[in-house]
């Protein structure tokens, strides 16, 4: 399983850090900062789950006119370890 790190950008949470396996599978997302409860959300419900899938359904999402939210930076850091 490999570890990685995303440092956000023009959202509140600052920084992302998640695990892929061998498989693809997203594990351990966590997000430092931003909205405890949605973004606590977000990593139970990718567990497990295949990460270019879930990068697809997430990119695009926008939070307030940002033109990103934590969800879309999600999204960049998987499709950067791709």
């Amino acid at each position: 399983m490999k570890n990685y790190s995303y440092q956000t950008e023009k959202v509140c949470s600052k920084q992302i850090n998640f695990s892929v396996d061998d498989e693809g599978k997203l594990h351990n997302v966590q997000f430092l900062g931003g909205c405890p409860g949605n973004l606590l959300a977000i990593g139970k419900l990718v567990e497990g789950k295949d990460a270019k899938e879930i990068a697809e359904i997430l990119r695009g999402n926008d939070c307030r006119g940002r033109g990103t939210s934590c969800a879309d930076q999600l999204a960049i850091a998987i499709d950067q370890i791709n």
